[in-house]
């Protein structure tokens, strides 16, 4: 085997290596930022069904889906005292 294919492939499989790690690293980003929204959809829907008994809800929307998924409980008690002050 001759030197100069011996380099070229192993600079191919770094290649590969980089770009694939170069394109796997947004993917963890995105299904982190999906799991992050569903969690925040779900503690909406339960402060609505724990708290529409009482007349009390928060509008579920990309902002407070947001809020809620990226603070978790933090924003969604962060978004109960807002709507609260602000109906009050």
């Amino acid at each position: 085997m001759d030197w100069k294919l011996a380099f070229i492939a192993l600079a191919g499989l770094l290649g590969l290596y980089l770009l694939g790690s170069a394109l796997v690293k947004p993917f963890k980003y995105l299904i982190r930022f999906l799991t992050w929204a569903v969690v925040g959809i779900v503690l909406l829907i339960a402060i609505n069904a724990v708290f529409g008994r009482f007349g009390f809800h928060i509008a579920v929307n990309p902002v407070t889906v947001l809020t809620a998924g990226a603070l978790q409980l933090p924003g969604v008690v962060l978004l109960v005292l807002v709507n609260y002050v602000i109906l009050s």
